[in-house]
Formats: C-alpha cells, structure tokens, sequence
C-alpha cells in the first residue's frame, strides 16, 4: 500500500482481516459449541495454557476484562472441570488457576487446529510471512497497551 492510504484500500484491508479472524475461529468456535462453550471460554482455556498458575487478575489483565465480564466463563470452566484452582502459599485468598487433563485436552484440540491453519498459511505465503504477520499483530497489540506475552 502507497504512503496515502485511500478508504477503499483501508476498508478492503479490514474486510479482509474480519474475513481472516472468522477462518482462524471457525473449527473451534464449532468444537466449543458442541460442549456449550463460547469464544470467551477458548480465550481463558488458551491464556492459563500459556501461563499455568496464573491468579485472576493477571489472566483479567491478560484478556484486557473486568471481573465482572470473565465471572461466569470462568465459573461455567471451572464447573465443568476444566479448570483447577488452588490457593496461592503466599497469601490463601489468591486462587491460582491451571488446566485440569480434560482442560488440556480441549485446549490442545482447539491450539492444533489454528496451528494447523496458521502453518498451512505461513507455508503457503513463504519463510518472510510468520515474521511480518507477527509485527503487524504486535504493533497492533501495543497500541492498545495489551498485556505482554
């Protein structure tokens, strides 16, 4: 794209990231579906799948939530057995969170498919794509202060 972005070409480059965003949810928004879960369900399961034992505040600063909005996915996984609390030895009122096995399976299921995506693609587009397609999504990603990964 030129220096002077027009509106077409902007608006061209959204549509084509929403489009994206959709093939990179599609599989497992239907896997989670079949167990009752959502979109906001897959997003805990990956970030405590990043970081095991992680509180709640930290995995409410990873997702970039209020207490409020993460309360019920978080309950809904933890009902479900798919993820484990346990007291930090610092200080007893700090629940620190993990995958349970069913949690990792799922979680892992959900991973492979958009790795799976995500390689197919970088395959496709050369050796160069991974890395620009990475500092696009983390300049983005600082631009709204998100959490460091």
């Amino acid at each position: 794209m030129p220096d002077n972005y027009s509106n077409k070409e902007i608006r061209h480059t959204m549509a084509t990231f929403f489009h994206a965003y959709q093939a990179f949810t599609a599989k497992p928004d239907q896997m989670l579906a079949e167990r009752g879960l959502a979109r906001v369900h897959h997003r805990i399961l990956f970030f405590i799948a990043h970081q095991p034992g992680l509180n709640v505040g930290e995995l409410l600063q990873a997702l970039g939530v209020s207490k409020q909005a993460i309360n019920l996915p978080l309950r809904r996984l933890i009902a479900d057995g798919l993820i484990e609390t346990h007291s930090a030895s610092h200080d007893r009122r700090v629940k620190l969170l993990q995958l349970s096995p069913a949690g990792q399976a799922l979680e892992q299921a959900l991973f492979q498919e958009q790795q799976r995506l995500l390689t197919q693609t970088f395959k496709q587009l050369g050796p160069q794509a991974s890395s620009h397609w990475l500092a696009l999504n983390e300049a983005l990603a600082a631009r709204e202060g998100a959490a460091s990964i």
